[in-house]
């Protein structure tokens, strides 16, 4: 079947770009850095990076022979990949709610955006960020708010012990500091 027949889903770009799915009634909340980042990815595409690739097809298709013209094949290739991710960035960023975490600056309480160091029951400290769904990044202290640690730490204050419900049993979380970023 011609691939022009095929629907391609909204959540199969979910999949692609590795984003869980946005659960239902839920606003996609952003720090303002990571709608920042999201925008300017975008823009970059739209202005960038698809007008040259474009024009690289443009220059392949009229060489003549389409079938075996690497360039063509390669560059319609990403020319879809890039309209992907652009109806990806586009979907979210509309339904994104930008939530600046500096209004809680010099709380003590777990929201959104806040960075958060806790220790657990082995005496291991460990410090997050919990930014939203778009932005995570493990590796680098950035969890989402929807993941069960952040669920678990929100609404705490500092000093106080949370239960974290994983499959391999409870823990318990006692939160040893919690910051924001100043207000700009």
């Amino acid at each position: 079947m011609s691939k022009a027949f095929v629907k391609e889903s909204d959540q199969d770009d979910e999949e692609e770009f590795g984003a869980p799915p946005i659960p239902a009634g839920v606003k996609n909340y952003l720090t303002p850095e990571g709608h920042h980042r999201m925008k300017t990815e975008l823009l970059n595409l739209i202005d960038n990076d698809r007008p040259e690739v474009v024009k690289i097809v443009s220059w392949a298709a009229s060489n003549g022979d389409r079938s075996e013209n690497g360039d063509y094949i390669y560059g319609k290739r990403r020319l879809r990949e890039i309209d992907r991710r652009i109806r990806f960035l586009t979907k979210r960023l509309d339904l994104a709610e930008i939530v600046d975490p500096s209004v809680h600056h010099g709380s003590d309480q777990v929201f959104f955006g806040a960075t958060v160091e806790y220790e657990n029951q082995d005496g291991e400290v460990t410090t997050i960020r919990i930014v939203g769904v778009d932005e995570f990044d493990p590796l680098n202290g950035k969890i989402s708010w929807i993941s069960p640690v952040a669920r678990a730490l929100t609404k705490a204050r500092v000093g106080d012990a949370v239960t974290l419900r994983t499959p391999h049993g409870s823990d318990e979380l006692v939160i040893l500091d919690v910051q924001y970023p100043s207000k700009t």
